[in-house]
């Protein structure tokens, strides 16, 4: 069914619902009555140039939420709105109930920022662009934030005003924290570990062996890239102790490309661990805030391990960290007692296939018990257990998933979460009694149908809401733990005012649906926008725009704006999205159906999905094209050359072209070791089925990729030219592979369009 769209500008009120089918279509129905504001806005078409300009066509959007300690504000960065991608310190004061600006970036640093190679990676890895303050905390007792800016590091005091630049260093510091009561400030400078006095402005270095190839407190590339951790140093609660890894890249082999840049070229030599090849070596230690005792945690004799996660109890007596095996099949939970230097395993999870990692461990303040999140039973769900290592009781069941554990408030007994409980389509907020009780009758706390990202505050009392659907820009909300709203934070409503309001009433809302796989195995959801007013017995052509790989999800009840796909059905269009096997918040039975072949699933359900564009009598069978970046754009290979029967045109963007050039932690997870494997990464590979191109193909890479590195279009280049294969190229000096930049976007967008028109108007 799709959204009807009034013709007046909506405004999208906080009572807003889409009422969201638990049934097996899950369709959205959006027929709910929806306020309107007598107003007129002189409708206007969408640019590419415009998608990408100030201010953000999706009006006020802040980020890095957090309630201050005592929780009588709520801080955020915010984009400027002539420089969206410069932030600033904002915060909203709960007693006044007033946004207001703390911190101007600009008045602190105005120039250009000038990063380290270090953070460079570390943002590229975090996915984060921009200039100003990207990061921030606050200190415990909620009277100062922390940030850095430019390389080093700056201290706001909240009562008085006024931002102290405590660093002043050539160079750079990264991972800056907060110490847990506030008294230090540590951070990363020329990979070793240093803290800060505040009080007294003394400075002391706890590692003095880091340089080259050891990196202390640092998190290494498959750290950063595939298991989300950003950083490699964790302060013990009562402040008296860092736990640490120590990273030797020695056994990591050095890859030599280059970075081509617009006026030079560069030679990298980067330490890059391809599947099959050696990782890093890491330990564990633990060192006094003093740096003069450093104790090494045994971790065993096999050092081809990962480290994925730290942790402390909340006695700071005891340390935990996860151990995972290099085919990533086994975790190993453990403690470190510091006192009396012996280690104890909690647990062990186990799987066939692989283990997926999270970041929901808590242990409880009673010092008694912790909550863990496991798939031993097919989905995602949260588990007690007590520090002996024996469940107390399964807290979640079903046949949905969790996606993260958000607080557990153990006055009241209940634990709070996000999932997907009534549809993979939505995320919500839950709880359920802490003592286990009735782990299948979870209770729904968030009420508007759509996608919710929660943050608690301290007290468990009451949450903040960012919240989005289909038409609804991001609005964030504060809201009492039972789910009752208290005040906007940022209403973000769509009046004549707001970016959007001139390109509003011409956005076409999706069509959601679902179809069997051809082989009867799953149900797989879509997602279907056709231009407004379609010509009865015309044909269009139709633009598949797909990722397709795990870890991700596209068919969501998510607000997307006015983006590309939105000027993709002004230009005529359709667009369509489908969720394929191997993609995320499913299950395992959903996910696991990928190992040990890549690009084989995923392409049958992608042609089950073309199939069904077949049957609709205003689809052009033979203008159907597809479109992806990354794993999307190995799929768009994929497709192209083992199915150009359905796949008409396509458009290949920074493409994995042969697994074996890629990491460990992400490539072994899936196709496990190539040494046990090798068919596998063979059939999984590109290059077995460049002959079946067949249809027009582009292929876009930037050219300072350390990601998907850029030998990967490189290799592919050589074949298609080899099989005299004809193609379209084009490269990005200087671009990572995320692509960032309004003129890289701009241009990279038009020319992806124009391809399109050439081969299907």
């Amino acid at each position: 069914m799709k959204f009807p769209l009034k013709k007046a500008l909506l405004a999208l009120a906080c009572t807003l619902a889409l009422p969201l089918s638990a049934s097996a279509n899950n369709k959205i129905d959006n027929d709910e009555k929806i306020q309107v504001i007598a107003a007129t806005v002189t409708t206007q078409p969408l640019t590419i140039e415009r998608i990408y300009s100030s201010p953000s066509l999706n009006g006020q959007t802040p980020k890095s939420l957090k309630f201050s300690p005592d929780g009588t504000r709520v801080t955020y960065l915010q984009g400027k709105a002539e420089d969206l991608h410069r932030y600033d310190l904002w915060e909203y004061n709960l007693t006044s109930k007033e946004n207001k600006l703390l911190v101007d970036s600009q008045s602190l640093f105005s120039g250009t920022e000038t990063l380290s190679d270090e953070e460079k990676a570390r943002r590229e890895r975090q996915r984060i662009y921009g200039v100003g303050i990207m990061e921030y905390q606050f200190s415990q007792d909620g009277s100062a934030l922390l940030f850095p800016l430019n390389g080093d590091i700056y201290y706001y005091h909240l009562a008085s005003k006024i931002s102290k630049r405590l660093t002043k260093t050539a160079e750079f510091e990264t991972d800056v924290k907060f110490s847990p009561k506030g008294n230090y400030v540590s951070y990363i400078r020329e990979q070793n570990i240093y803290v800060l006095n505040i009080a007294s402005g003394e400075e002391r270095q706890l590692t003095i062996d880091g340089g080259g190839t050891i990196k202390n407190g640092m998190s290494e590339f498959v750290a950063q890239e595939e298991m989300s951790r950003m950083t490699g140093y964790w302060w013990s609660p009562n402040e008296k102790h860092i736990a640490f890894l120590r990273v030797d890249e020695t056994p990591v082999q050095i890859v030599i490309r280059n970075e081509i840049y617009a006026e030079k070229i560069e030679l990298i030599e980067q330490r890059y661990p391809a599947t099959g090849t050696n990782n890093v070596h890491i330990q564990l230690a633990v060192t006094d805030i003093k740096g003069k005792k450093i104790r090494f945690i045994d971790l065993g004799d096999n050092q081809d391990i990962y480290i994925p996660r730290v942790k402390w109890l909340s006695d700071s007596k005891k340390v935990s960290y996860q151990l995972q095996s290099r085919d990533q099949k086994h975790l190993v939970l453990k403690t470190y007692d510091l006192k009396k230097r012996r280690q104890k395993t909690l647990l062990t999870e186990t799987s066939s296939h692989w283990l997926n990692l999270n970041k929901d461990l808590t242990f409880l303040n009673d010092n008694k018990s912790f909550i863990w999140a496991s798939e031993r039973d097919g989905y995602k769900h949260l588990y007690h257990y007590n520090l002996k290592g024996q469940l107390i009781s399964q807290l979640t069941k079903g046949e949905w998933v969790v996606d993260s554990l958000t607080r557990v408030d153990e006055k009241n007994g209940w634990v709070y979460f996000t999932g997907r409980a009534d549809t993979p389509l939505e995320r919500h907020l839950y709880k359920v009694p802490l003592n286990g009780k009735s782990p299948e009758h979870v209770q729904r706390i968030t009420t508007r149908n759509g996608f919710h990202s929660i943050s608690f505050s301290a007290t468990t009392d009451s949450y903040i809401d960012s919240f989005s659907n289909t038409n609804t820009p991001k609005q964030v909300s504060l809201h009492r733990a039972n789910g009752e709203h208290v005040t906007w934070l940022a209403e973000n409503k769509v009046t004549p005012e707001h970016p959007v309001a001139p390109y509003y009433d011409d956005l076409v809302m999706p069509e959601f649906g679902s179809l069997k796989s051809d082989d009867g195995q799953a149900d797989l959801y879509y997602k279907l926008y056709k231009p407004k007013n379609m010509q009865p017995g015309k044909k269009y052509p139709v633009i598949v725009r797909v990722y397709g790989g795990p870890i991700a999800q596209r068919v969501t009840n998510k607000w997307q704006g006015a983006d590309m796909t939105q000027y993709m059905l002004q230009q005529g269009y359709i667009v369509y999205q489908l969720d394929n096997r191997g993609s995320n918040y499913r299950g395992t039975a959903f996910e696991f159906p990928i190992y040990e072949t890549l690009g084989k699933v995923e392409v049958a359900d992608q042609i089950t999905g073309v199939k069904y564009l077949h049957s609709l009598p205003y689809v052009d069978k033979e203008r159907i094209g597809i479109f992806g970046h990354s794993y999307g754009g190995y799929m768009a290979l994929m497709t192209m050359f083992k199915a150009g029967d359905y796949f008409k045109a396509g458009v290949s963007g920074a493409p994995v072209t042969d697994w074996m050039l890629y990491d460990t932690h992400y490539t072994e997870r899936y196709l496990n070791h190539p040494k046990v494997n090798a068919d596998g990464y063979q059939q999984s590979s590109v290059f077995p089925y460049v002959s079946g191109l067949s249809g027009p193909l582009m292929v876009y890479h930037g050219m300072a990729d350390d990601n998907v590195l850029f030998t990967n279009t490189t290799k592919l280049i050589k074949t298609l030219q080899d099989e005299g294969k004809l193609f379209e190229l084009m490269t990005y000096p200087g671009s990572k592979h995320s692509m960032r930049g309004k003129k890289v976007k701009v241009h990279l967008n038009a020319t992806i369009m124009d391809f399109f028109d050439r081969h299907f108007k």
